[in-house]
């Protein structure tokens, strides 16, 4: 088998009572997992599936629909755990600061404008921080699993930061308010991580 599903990096229960547990296991545990699963099974037998998920995800325009679809939930879910982080939140500090008051003016706006790329995404996606080629930040939203490294999507760069809006994350504790969950998401943000990935 070509892909495993991650461990979390924190327990289930860690991101409480911004995420709860029981969301966390099912997210994780089926989703993310039925995700894994139907993606070795896509790709069983073919060279590709020796090929880094980033790679996949580049060329995605050459792969058929359930290789988009599951690869897409395999490298967005792997990323979503890891830049959320128990007792995190707050604002971000140094360089990313600085990138992100530059691209959006301040942090507040740079939060609102997040949020209403998540809370406007119609039906299911996610919202992105992405860096584009020249080193530049930016806002984008993808429907359902694609993600800014694919070479069908509309706005392209690196995701370094993500948010399912898709309802199994956070329908349980939220119901139909996707935007106090977006709201309350925040307090999660693993800005160290975020770091990482926009250096």
């Amino acid at each position: 088998m070509a892909f495993t599903l991650p461990a979390l990096p924190y327990a289930a229960n860690a991101l409480e009572p911004h995420i709860d547990a029981r969301t966390m296991e099912i997210h994780h545990g089926k989703h993310h997992n039925a995700y894994v699963t139907n993606l070795n099974n896509a790709l069983a037998g073919k060279p590709e599936e020796s090929q880094s998920i980033e790679e996949i995800c580049k060329n995605i325009s050459k792969f058929p629909m359930p290789v988009r679809n599951n690869g897409g939930g395999h490298y967005n879910h792997s990323l979503f755990w890891t830049i959320m982080a128990p007792n995190a939140g707050g604002a971000p500090k140094g360089s990313l600061a600085d990138a992100i008051n530059s691209a959006f003016g301040t942090f507040d706006e740079f939060k609102t404008k997040f949020n209403t790329a998540a809370t406007g995404r119609f039906g299911s996606g996610w919202a992105w921080l992405i860096k584009d080629s020249s080193g530049k930040l930016a806002i984008t939203s993808t429907p359902n699993q694609d993600n800014p490294l694919m070479d069908v999507a509309e706005v392209k760069g690196t995701p370094i930061l993500g948010l399912d809006v898709w309802e199994h994350a956070y329908y349980l504790n939220y119901q139909n308010r996707r935007p106090d969950y977006c709201t309350a998401w925040w307090n999660v943000v693993n800005w160290n991580e975020v770091a990482k990935r926009f250096a």
